[in-house]
């Protein structure tokens, strides 16, 4: 089990990526609080020294370098772009922003640009026959003061480029290895659209229970800008990857082991008909929570959504910009279930429940089985992101038609790597409905070389998960026995506890994420300061990482999210593998300066 260093994570300075010098780093140390309020403000001294960032907030340096070079060869000073793995999602970009600007015209101030391996040119034009030959990049150019628009959709759906790919086309592009194709209409149906009998499918589609199409799209991979990786085993490594979200590999042996053992039931050997093909791969956690709003709404119509619970906030943002809209029950108390069923009695309709298992970051547990119930009576989906308490502690595909998770997390734990999932339960009421639309409409759209490192990442995830939920634990007992600690928000102690054990699974623990508040707003910048472990963005990594995340995530909002209890000075841990001592003497010594903190400071 590989248990990051402290030494080295502690080493980072404002800007630095976590983990240090790591080209694709998932985190970017923020150190003080007075450096995560500078970057949310927008001043220099922080953003300038910014290497990385979350890369769904942050366009990383080298997908903004191959945007730029794009626009250079193909666009206009005025222009920028921002680039898609697929036509079809670059649409959804164009519409989007069409929706919001109608002054953008499709086909003239607002532009697709697909890019082709140039296998198929002849005298630097596509051939017909390869007309219909998916593209590996599509950019959207626009007008530039409209960044913010594409950002919005760029950040909300979680559908941009990753900045593997992105490196890797570009130095394609400069090497001439990649054609271009100006579209002017941008398509509403999705992928199969470049599967017409006549034409050639160059993407490696490894969507479940399907080979790859082609080998031009490995060869294309594998060729000299493959960084010594075997590309050809993208579809094997996600393959493993989707055994170990069904459970039906737990063991941690290297790839070639993997899928030459004999294949067990799997964790959900319960819910009848489950099988790893029900598994679905995403570049990212919100790109499975968006893209299974988009099926949602294609396979059961526009209707209003239910984001219940306090929500990580792109969540909410998604229901409430795409479609008729969402009633939000911030609080997710069983009143609010209680008004929902009001409501269905009068005879309102809702698409689906969207909420978190348990929320983030206030960490309480939503009832399932309550929401079944009113699920199945009244007609809507339940869709369940168990990110945080993960499939090795709870199981709830028994309450969800849908369930999605973010495997940037805690699956892969080294913060090198973004991927999501999505598991149909075959037991929904709309289960065919929707693995009909998954067959016409899914794309593999994962990266394989970000494939292979999730899957190598993802080998010891079982083996963690115990250690991290003590860890956890024994950090827990430490803040709650301190007087200057207001409030810990942990499953275990939260009064929803009930509901968690609900789901949890026999060997379950309750995971290793924890919120903590202080008797005053000096004492919690005090103690983060202090607080000797890793500071940025995201969770679930393998080492001790922490943020005021409200300040993060809500800064312009911070009057708005305090009326759920979820308040300013809120400090989130997520805790890793380091030796439990260690840990606890960290914690220990920030809340001795903590306490020695007078409302005078």
């Amino acid at each position: 089990m590989a248990i990051a260093s402290t030494v080295t994570m502690l080493s980072s300075e404002v800007g630095e990526s976590i983990p240090p010098d790591t080209a694709h780093a998932v985190s970017v140390s923020l150190p003080t609080w007075k450096a995560n309020v500078g970057y949310e403000e927008g001043e220099d001294w922080v953003l300038g020294k910014m290497k990385t960032g979350y890369p769904r907030f942050f366009v990383h340096k080298s997908i903004e370098a191959f945007a730029n070079a794009i626009v250079s060869r193909h666009g206009s000073p005025d222009e920028k772009a921002f680039l898609f793995p697929s036509h079809p999602v670059a649409s959804r970009c164009a519409e989007f922003m069409r929706k919001q600007v109608p002054s953008l015209v499709i086909g003239k101030s607002l532009r697709l640009v697909d890019l082709y391996p140039n296998s198929g040119l002849s005298n630097g034009k596509v051939e017909s026959e390869t007309m219909h030959v998916k593209p590996i990049i599509s950019a959207v150019l626009f007008p530039r003061d409209h960044i913010k628009i594409a950002k919005t959709f760029w950040q909300h759906s979680g559908d941009g480029v990753s900045s593997r790919r992105a490196e890797y086309c570009h130095r394609a592009f400069d090497d001439g290895r990649l054609t271009i194709q100006n579209t002017t209409v941008p398509p509403t149906k999705g992928p199969r659209r470049y599967q017409k009998k006549e034409s050639i499918d160059n993407s490696i589609q490894c969507e479940p229970g399907r080979a790859p199409d082609r080998k031009d799209y490995l060869q294309f991979v594998e060729e000299r800008f493959g960084r010594n990786l075997d590309i050809s085993l993208a579809c094997n490594a996600k393959q493993a990857i989707r055994r170990r979200i069904a459970g039906a590999l737990t063991a941690n042996v290297d790839l070639h082991e993997a899928l030459e053992m004999a294949k067990p039931s799997t964790r959900t050997e319960h819910v009848g008909g489950f099988s790893e093909h029900d598994v679905y791969l995403y570049p990212c956690g919100m790109s499975s929570i968006f893209n299974t709003h988009r099926v949602m709404m294609a396979c059961r119509g526009e209707m209003k959504s239910i984001s219940f619970g306090f929500p990580y906030i792109d969540t909410l943002k998604i229901l409430e910009k795409w479609g008729p809209g969402c009633l939000f029950y911030g609080h997710g108390e069983p009143a609010d279930l209680d008004d929902l069923e009001r409501r269905c009695e009068s005879g309102e309709r809702f698409l689906a429940l969207f909420c978190e298992f348990p929320g983030n970051p206030l960490l309480k547990t939503p009832d399932l089985r309550r929401i079944r119930t009113l699920a199945n009576r009244y007609d809507f989906a339940v869709v369940v992101d168990e990110t945080i308490g993960n499939f090795i502690n709870v199981h709830v595909l028994p309450y969800a038609d849908v369930v999605v998770s973010s495997l940037t997390k805690v699956f892969t734990g080294e913060c090198n790597v973004m991927g999501g999932s999505s598991v149909l339960n075959p037991q929904s009421r709309y289960y065919s409905q929707l693995k009909h639309f998954m067959h016409e409409d899914y794309e593999d759209n994962y990266w394989p070389e970000d494939a292979i490192f999730m899957e190598r990442n993802s080998r010891d995830f079982v083996s963690r998960i115990d250690r991290i939920n003590k860890n956890a634990e024994a950090i827990c007992e430490t803040l709650r026995v301190s007087p200057i600690v207001k409030e810990v928000y942990y499953p275990k102690y939260s009064p929803t506890r009930v509901f968690y054990d609900d789901c949890r699974n026999t060997n379950g623990g309750y995971g290793g994420l924890l919120s903590v508040t202080f008797q005053t707003y000096l004492q919690a910048i005090a103690f983060f300061d202090r607080l000797e472990t890793a500071k940025g963005p995201s969770l679930g990594t393998n080492f001790t990482l922490s943020s005021p995340y409200v300040i993060l995530a809500h800064y312009g909002e911070l009057d708005w999210s305090a009326q759920f209890g979820v308040e300013a000075d809120l400090i989130r841990i997520s805790v890793g593998l380091e030796d439990p001592g260690d840990l606890r003497s960290r914690v220990e010594q920030a809340l001795v300066v903590a306490r020695e903190t007078t409302n005078d400071e």
